[in-house]
């Protein structure tokens, strides 16, 4: 039996070129997005919705009434990373007339991966009391996971508001993560790894979208996850040629890409 070695399965910075310029151009980008917003009355920053001082949103508002409320929950396998790094991937959702907001949420090992979930129902919940007309959700790798995990948790009167889900290169079974370095943080065993599964589960109610969204370039075991995911859920897969984990979001800032039709157009 050949043994497979999770880390490396999992480890994405190590297979992509110049990985770390990806980071520092997403810190000087998203910088420059708030400021543009801000200075144009268009941003709305540290909004609370939850006790810890991670638990709080950005948001960022196009030029006139809303025409729905997009909201992107980051990745970093729950380990990294807030909602900072990712301000201008708001840029495509706010020119088609959208307002998105994003939130942050305390990380592993200060919370276990169901806390960070119920914080982020929490931080969807607030913003469906305080807005009106269609939702949209869409989140990143850890962020995929928590948006699809949205679908079950979730109360029904906020899912008959959910236009569409994204979840953008998702981790949707956790098992393979109790063989993770990883798992010294996480602590999952194999009943958490399952309950916070959501491959393992129902897919959220037939009257919701869902798109799993994948780089056609990323580390197999992504391309296996969206895969699994999709079928369970018999639900839409892309898969985004030639992109990698990285740059598979960089649709989100341009208001003329599929990704962002569907985001904006349910």
């Amino acid at each position: 039996m050949i043994k497979i070695d999770y880390d490396d399965a999992y480890a994405n910075a190590a297979y992509i070129q110049n990985a770390d310029q990806f980071i520092t151009d997403w810190t000087a980008d998203a910088d420059n997005f708030r400021q543009d917003l801000l200075s144009q009355g268009r941003a709305k920053l540290n909004v609370p919705y939850g006790d810890s001082e991670r638990q709080a949103c950005d948001w960022f508002l196009p030029s006139g009434a809303p025409k729905g409320t997009l909201v992107f929950v980051h990745g970093g396998y729950w380990l990294r990373f807030d909602r900072s790094f990712w301000s201008h991937f708001a840029k495509g959702a706010v020119e088609q007339g959208w307002q998105v907001v994003m939130p942050s949420y305390d990380l592993c090992p200060t919370v276990s991966i169901a806390q960070i979930t119920l914080q982020i129902q929490s931080a969807v919940s607030q913003i469906a009391s305080t807005t009106s007309g269609p939702i949209t959700l869409a989140g990143h790798s850890a962020g995929g996971h928590l948006v699809a995990r949205m679908g079950q948790v979730l109360p029904d009167d906020i899912l008959q508001r959910l236009k569409h889900i994204v979840p953008i290169s998702p981790v949707g079974d956790l098992r393979d993560l109790i063989h993770t370095k990883m798992n010294d943080d996480f602590a999952l065993t194999p009943d958490t790894a399952v309950a916070e599964s959501p491959t393992l589960h129902a897919r959220p109610p037939v009257c919701v979208p869902v798109t799993v969204w994948v780089g056609g370039a990323e580390r197999p075991v992504f391309i296996d996850q969206a895969r699994a995911m999709a079928k369970a859920w018999d639900c839409d897969l892309w898969i985004d040629q030639p992109s990698h984990h990285f740059n598979v979001i960089d649709a989100l800032a341009d208001p003329r890409s599929e990704l962002v039709r569907r985001l904006t157009t349910g």
